[in-house]
């Protein structure tokens, strides 16, 4: 038989996963299984390399992530307003990726508060091409249980249905034989029958192998400042939590074979591929005009205003030329958003570089604002920064004082 884990912690679940990835993909291949997934706490910082040695072990990489949902908003940040649940959240296609890095990202940049917190507001908006699980017992759905609050649980788990659509939120069951899972997963499975959200089966995979729990237990030492022989919040009641066999799963799960071909149902599902060797660049969102030519009558103003109404043949070619090149090249927008920020810099009186490097040859970037060293008088050559024959990205060397540096 097989089966694929979906709800698994590798090293970069800081203090908490001790899964190498290498090691983790090694052993997920020498039981055969033919899919698994990375869904660390609150970030995506592994998925590349989990990605790039799954596929060159044969072994189907699923890209996901465990975020910490804010009860309340994201944006909460007083004392006793931080508590957050845990949900997984896996990647079905690129739009899923997408969308879930761009979650993970304002987890940090608006949610962080003890963690990098997403929330409600964030799930709706930011759902497709995701597939979410509801945890394990710090999830919304255990929690609400234990607490004795099963109708509210079954609203919370009929509004995720709703935000993900149907067959795209499923109920996690686990047993990793510790006393709450067992009050609690009867309930998930009631829950199921009446809402008909699907149910899967999960282990809460923190260590490869049964014998690591003991490197585990140290590790969450280090993270709550405790030693071996104190209690600890945090410490995991039993060595059930590694990547354990298809046949360790339908054991526990056999009664419920639906939650076990979920899983590879799932995997199925989840079909992202990553491109590599292909630069991609954002896009400079000026509306609905032709970049190019937008470019191109910014950087003319830039000349004028320089060499004055009629500059000589041989500038007003060296720039037709760099154009031509930047635009045959796809770097117009590169050069759009670095001329962006800094004449930003330059219009809050934050002092600029002239710029360095084969990047102060372009006279297009003197003609824009990105320079202000002048590639004619100077006679550089322009190739040394771009040319059709380069096959790596060029960048301009920026220098911004250090005083409202982080402004720009």
């Amino acid at each position: 038989m097989d089966f694929t884990h979906l709800h698994v912690h590798t090293e970069y679940s800081l203090l908490d996963g001790c899964c190498r990835i290498k090691q983790l993909i090694d052993r997920a291949a020498e039981l055969g299984q033919k899919s698994i997934a990375i869904t660390d706490h609150g970030v995506m910082y592994g998925v590349i390399d989990f990605y790039k040695y799954a596929v060159s072990k044969g072994v189907k990489p699923i890209i996901g992530c465990e975020v910490y949902v804010a009860n309340r908003s994201r944006f909460d940040k007083q004392k006793g307003l931080d508590t957050y649940s845990h949900l997984v959240l896996l990647c079905e296609n690129y739009e899923g990726y997408k969308n879930l890095i761009k979650m993970v990202s304002a987890g940090f940049t608006e949610g962080f508060y003890s963690r990098p917190r997403v929330d409600r507001g964030l799930l709706e908006k930011y759902h497709g091409g995701i597939i979410a699980l509801s945890a394990c017992l710090a999830g919304e759905i255990p929690k609400r249980i234990l607490n004795r609050e099963y109708e509210k649980a079954k609203e919370i788990a009929i509004w995720y249905k709703s935000v993900f659509g149907e067959n795209n939120y499923f109920l996690e069951i686990q047993d990793h034989g510790i006393r709450e899972q067992k009050i609690v997963n009867p309930q998930i499975i009631k829950l199921s029958k009446e809402t008909g959200i699907p149910l899967v089966a999960t282990n809460d995979v923190h260590y490869i192998m049964e014998e690591d729990y003991r490197m585990h237990k140290v590790l969450l030492c280090v993270q709550t400042g405790s030693t071996v022989n104190e209690e600890s919040a945090l410490e995991f009641k039993t060595n059930e939590f590694y990547l354990k066999t298809a046949e360790q799963m339908a054991e526990l799960f056999g009664a419920f074979p639906e939650a076990l071909e979920n899983t590879l149902k799932i995997a199925e599902r989840c079909n992202l591929d990553f491109e590599f060797g292909k630069i991609k660049l954002p896009r400079f969102d000026i509306g609905e005009c032709d970049h190019f030519e937008y470019f191109k009558e910014k950087c003319l103003e830039g000349l004028y205003r320089i060499y004055g109404e009629n500059p000589e043949k041989t500038v007003t070619d060296r720039l037709d030329y760099e154009l031509s090149v930047i635009n045959r090249m796809g770097y117009v927008d590169y050069y759009l958003i670095v001329a962006d920020f800094v004449n930003y810099a330059k219009s809050q009186g934050i002092p600029v570089g002239p710029g360095r490097g084969s990047g102060a040859a372009s006279l297009a970037a003197y003609c824009i604002g990105i320079t202000g060293i002048d590639p004619i008088k100077y006679n550089l050559y322009f190739e040394r920064f771009l040319n059709p024959e380069r096959i790596s990205m060029p960048d301009f060397d920026i220098d911004f004082c250090y005083v409202n540096r982080q402004k720009v």
